[in-house]
């Protein structure tokens, strides 16, 4: 009897086992694997991009330039001749205006020849109109008329040779200025005077705005064109490309280009930092949003549009001009739908779901 209820209670505790097995372990079946299959063959959504479709136009990029503005003429003037300086007539800072008499350097010698030289004349031309009349009634010789005529000319040629060495002594301003230096002093030197520093002038108007420019860059530059000067005074003044240089500096490799400004009353002073804005030639390209440009796994700068079928594809681009909040860019087609938001999530033969906004500089 209590055998048979061993038994009895082993059948019912296997038979829950067995039950309980269905349960808790995996059984792979046909039906199971018929059941998973459909899941599996259902497909993933195309990934969805915002895009926008751009527009080629002629696009006038604008080159700005750090530099500084420069005199158009400097130069030290300097004696020319031996002497004292006796009359000092300029100060720093002082405007002058071109042939004023900046200094003077006395010397009693160069007076002395002048007076010489001019003696010589009136005696020679005493005799040569003295002797003209006698040659003309044929007393004397028509020969010495020629000689005569030779000798006064000499003397009046000693005397111009005396009055420039005299002048000499007067220090003049070449052109129109400003003296920012003034070296030399009332009572120095004497005959070593020759040479000498008297004092330095700058030409204000017109006032240049230099700036050194890339090579790259330097096609889209032509003698003439306009330009915008900006101030670290906070002054705006037009100018015009006056010189394009040809030859690169052997340091830096760039290119000196100056931009000549009207400077009425030495308003701008030498020597500033200035900023050049320079209109370049207009050229064809797309206005996108900074954020669109994306890298290639190539390394290359670019944009991904989407093309037929919605498929996602990368365009290299030239950067024409970087803008605040946008880019202008050449190499896009025009109509072509830039994706300018996930760009960075898909990649290129992706089919994605391509959702259209307003503008592509957004």
């Amino acid at each position: 009897m209590k055998a048979s209820r061993i038994t009895a209670v082993g059948l019912v505790a296997g038979a829950a086992l067995w039950i309980a097995s269905g349960h808790f372990m995996p059984r792979d079946s046909a039906e199971g694997q018929a059941a998973i299959r459909p899941g599996e063959a259902k497909t993933q959504p195309a990934f969805r991009v915002e895009t926008a479709t751009v527009r080629e136009v002629e696009h006038g990029p604008t080159l700005t330039l750090s530099g500084r503005t420069e005199a158009d003429h400097k130069v030290t003037v300097t004696a020319r001749t031996g002497g004292v300086l006796t009359q000092l007539n300029v100060r720093r800072g002082q405007h002058v205006q071109k042939d004023e008499i900046i200094a003077v350097l006395s010397d009693e010698a160069r007076e002395a020849q002048v007076a010489q030289a001019q003696a010589l004349v009136d005696q020679r031309k005493a005799e040569f109109e003295a002797k003209r009349t006698l040659i003309a009634s044929g007393a004397l010789p028509k020969l010495d008329l020629v000689n005569l005529e030779a000798q006064y000319k000499a003397a009046q040629a000693l005397l111009a040779t005396a009055r420039a060495e005299r002048d000499r002594g007067l220090v003049r301003a070449p052109w129109a200025g400003v003296i920012t230096d003034v070296p030399a002093e009332v009572g120095g030197a004497a005959f070593s005077m020759a040479g000498k520093e008297i004092a330095s002038l700058v030409a204000l108007d017109p006032m240049l705005a230099v700036v050194e420019v890339s090579e790259r860059k330097l096609a889209g530059i032509k003698v003439g064109e306009k330009a915008e000067v900006r101030l670290i005074t906070g002054q705006t003044v037009a100018g015009r490309v006056r010189y394009v240089a040809k030859s690169a500096s052997p340091t830096t490799r760039t290119y000196r280009v100056e931009v000549e400004m009207a400077n009425p009353g030495g308003k701008i002073p030498d020597g500033i930092t200035a900023e050049v804005v320079l209109a370049l030639k207009p050229v064809p390209a797309v206005e996108v949003p900074r954020s669109a440009l994306t890298i290639s796994s190539a390394g290359d700068i670019g944009l991904r549009v989407v093309g037929t079928s919605d498929k996602v594809a990368f365009v290299p681009v030239h950067i024409v001009e970087d803008m605040q909040d946008s880019m202008w860019v050449a190499g896009v087609k025009d109509g072509a739908r830039v994706i300018v938001r996930g760009q960075d999530f898909v990649r290129d033969g992706q089919v994605v779901a391509p959702v259209e906004i307003a503008s592509a500089a957004r």
